[in-house]
This record gives C-alpha cells, structure tokens and sequence, in this order.
C-alpha cells in the first residue's frame, strides 16, 4: 500500500520517473562548505543512504587547486611546481553538488580511486588522495584523447579552475 500512495503523490511520481544522471564518473561542482566552487569526480554514490548518512549521497574526489598554466618558456623546475595538484576525497550530500555536462572517459576509472574502507581511517584517506593526486597530475599533462582524436574536453574542463 506504501508504494500505491507513493504513486498518487505526484512528487514521487516524477521522483520514480526521472532518470539517475549522478552516476560515476560524472564531473560536478561542490555548492556547500570548504570546496564550494570546486570540481570533482563521483566516485561512488549512495541514492538511498547508508546507516551513517540517511539521505543521498556520493563519495567524491575532486581538485582543491588546479594546476596554473605553462609555457613554453618556463624552466623544469617552474613547470613541475605549477603542474601540482592538490586533491580533495569526500562524501557530499546530492543537495550540495551540481552534475555537468562532462563525463570523465572510461580510462580514468573513478571507482578505482577511492574505497569505503580508505574513507574509514585518516591514514586511507591520506592513501586515496596521494593516488588521486598522481592520476590527476598525469592526466591532466597528456589528457585522453576522445573519440577524434583531440584531447577530451571533460579532462580539459576539469583542470581549470571555475571562473565566478
């Protein structure tokens, strides 16, 4: 009988209807808290909660500073120090982020990026960033290149920072 007035309430009609779009890999912008205005990866996502966090969810790895452009004229040593990513793991809330457009390829693989079991500890945690920071950095000097054979837009979008 729960799911027969679930139907009638119109809400959760167009609730059941729409479509999941936070899905992994997906890119989206931080709205709340220390990282608001910084992009990230879904890792994970948790549409019904969990036993610690009822309401849901997705576990995210994301860009707390984005690497500063360079030229060609920059010595090694500059190149290498503007080329630093500084990451970020955490779970949001899916009322305080914002899906984009940009899907991260295949290749990149979110799901490797961060575990539930990483997230447990302080020490995981430091682990999960260190990985995400060295793919990011790698990706982020030779992006993958799309189905034409230019670099992928997803990646190119993520490395920048958002202009607002």
């Amino acid at each position: 009988t729960a799911q027969v007035k679930a139907l009638k309430n119109p809400r959760a009609q167009a609730k059941a209807a729409m479509g999941k779009f936070i899905k992994a890999g997906r890119v989206v912008v931080m709205l709340q808290g220390r990282y608001a205005g910084k992009k990230a990866i879904v890792v994970k996502t948790f549409d019904d909660g969990s036993k610690s966090r009822p309401f849901g969810h997705a576990l995210v790895a994301g860009v707390d500073r984005a690497p500063l452009k360079v030229t060609r004229r920059m010595s090694k040593k500059k190149t290498t120090k503007r080329t630093k990513v500084k990451p970020f793991v955490k779970y949001a809330n899916f009322n305080h982020i914002m899906p984009t457009r940009y899907q991260v390829p295949a290749e990149i693989a979110p799901a490797s990026m961060c575990t539930d079991q990483q997230m447990d500890t302080a020490d995981g945690r430091v682990e999960a960033k260190k990985f995400v920071k060295s793919l990011l950095q790698e990706k982020f000097s030779t992006p993958p290149p799309d189905k034409s054979g230019r670099p992928s837009k997803d990646v190119l979008y993520l490395r920048k920072k958002l202009r607002f």
